[in-house]
């Protein structure tokens, strides 16, 4: 917090109020006025209809807790403002934004579940939020106080679950499901765990960041009743590990429960190797590993935040190699239309040849890694019962599924391609 010079000083509260999470969302600020009262500024008539007309669109919400980041003197750039705050750049929607851009409405079985990858589904068990994040890809939902789930709705996404037995990987997302009150976290989990096939149960949230006091010795107690727990969280700036928030990941971290960060990468406020490369170290003294590196997604109004993916490629340039591996995340695009997150990484992959590849390292020393003269692979015919290998089979994957580039690897199928819907050159075979 800004010693002398914090909105918070703006905003009477006693101790015991600034360390109730309840307090932080009755007081939330969303209006253009507070905005202006708790940083002391006046904004221009102009200014404040571009502000206006956003909010209509796109309403605004944030934690007392997350404001006092803000750096009042120079509040225009501050990256904390610039995730918190409105801009009228959000009310320019490019032809290649959508309201739904990863098609998780479209691979919605039953009310609040997406399913879309064979063993995992993403659970939405809340629209409600601590804060509203102006880069989230979700605007379409988050703050629809009516479509807020109840129980009757997360029962539907759990007899899905229930009967879907590839299901082994649980995501519970909104929203924020720590929005939700602990009693109903409880159930919710306990309703999960008791599905055999469910062996995972993971959480994200963004409360450590916008709302650290949530996360209270109680909530922390209920979760560790139901392990194996894991929590995503989402650090964008390293401002925003604040001693708060530490003290919020450690209590999550004594519990016994792992945690991930996932950041966005957003114009102005992180696309710099050197907050990223700050950001990811200040994570990994905290417990957190950092997990995805995420390209912005192409949802409405988001164009201001989107960098080219070589600004990506730049920061894993500058992470490979020059800092620990595990504090490396992945970069990712979420595929528009639904196809899942794609790791887009720098090419350390020179060229190879029958018996040898040409790498590269991260300080463009090239080098050869000489291959086997002679390979006699292994032909699996996945007549498993039969199989001499030391493998532990029990609960072992069914064989007889792959899914695309997998599929075409293995020597047991007879696929050999794949072939995109409407290809016009097979359809003419099929007329010939």
């Amino acid at each position: 917090m800004y010693s002398g010079n914090s909105p918070a000083k703006a905003m009477a509260h006693t101790p015991e109020q600034w360390e109730d999470w309840r307090w932080h969302l009755r007081h939330s600020i969303k209006s253009i006025d507070t905005v202006e009262r708790l940083l002391g500024v006046t904004f221009s008539p102009e200014k404040r209809r571009e502000l206006e007309e956003t909010t209509a669109r796109f309403p605004m919400s944030i934690t007392p807790h997350y404001f006092s980041l803000i750096d009042r003197d120079n509040f225009a750039d501050d990256p904390v403002f610039r995730q918190s705050v409105p801009d009228r750049a959000e009310l320019r929607i490019g032809a290649s934004e959508h309201s739904d851009p990863l098609a998780e409405d479209q691979d919605s079985p039953v009310p609040g579940i997406t399913h879309r990858y064979p063993d995992r589904v993403l659970f939405h068990v809340s629209n409600l939020c601590a804060m509203y994040c102006r880069h989230c890809t979700r605007k379409r939902k988050v703050g629809d106080v009516d479509s807020i789930p109840n129980r009757e709705t997360m029962q539907q996404g759990i007899d899905y679950i229930a009967r879907t037995p590839a299901i082994r990987d649980v995501l519970l997302s909104g929203g924020d499901p720590f929005l939700l009150g602990d009693e109903l976290i409880d159930w919710l989990l306990t309703k999960l765990r008791a599905i055999e096939h469910v062996e995972v149960i993971r959480i994200g949230t963004r409360t450590p960041v916008v709302l650290p006091q949530r996360i209270t010795p109680e909530l922390v107690t209920m979760l560790r009743k139901h392990h194996p727990i894991w929590i995503n969280t989402h650090f964008n700036h390293p401002r925003e590990i604040t001693a708060r928030s530490k003290k919020a990941l450690a209590m999550l971290a004594d519990a016994g429960i792992p945690l991930g960060n996932q950041s966005v990468l957003l114009a102005g406020v992180n696309d710099c190797p050197r907050v990223i490369k700050r950001l990811v170290h200040k994570l990994v003294a905290n417990r957190v590993r950092p997990y995805y590196l995420y390209q912005c997604d192409l949802s409405e109004g988001l164009a201001n935040f989107r960098t080219p993916v070589g600004k990506g490629i730049e920061i894993i340039e500058h992470l490979i190699g020059h800092t620990s591996g595990f504090a490396v995340p992945t970069y990712v695009i979420d595929a528009p239309g639904g196809g899942g997150k794609i790791p887009v990484m720098p090419n350390y992959l020179i060229s190879w040849s029958t018996n040898k590849v040409v790498l590269r390292n991260f300080e463009g020393v090239i080098t050869t890694y000489k291959e086997p003269d002679s390979y006699k692979p292994f032909f699996c015919d996945r007549n498993c019962e039969d199989c001499h290998l030391d493998l532990p089979l029990e609960n072992a994957d069914d064989p007889a599924k792959t899914v695309g580039i997998s599929g075409l690897l293995a020597d047991y199928e007879d696929t050999i391609t794949l072939v995109p819907e409407n290809n016009e050159r097979l359809e003419r075979r099929e007329h010939e």
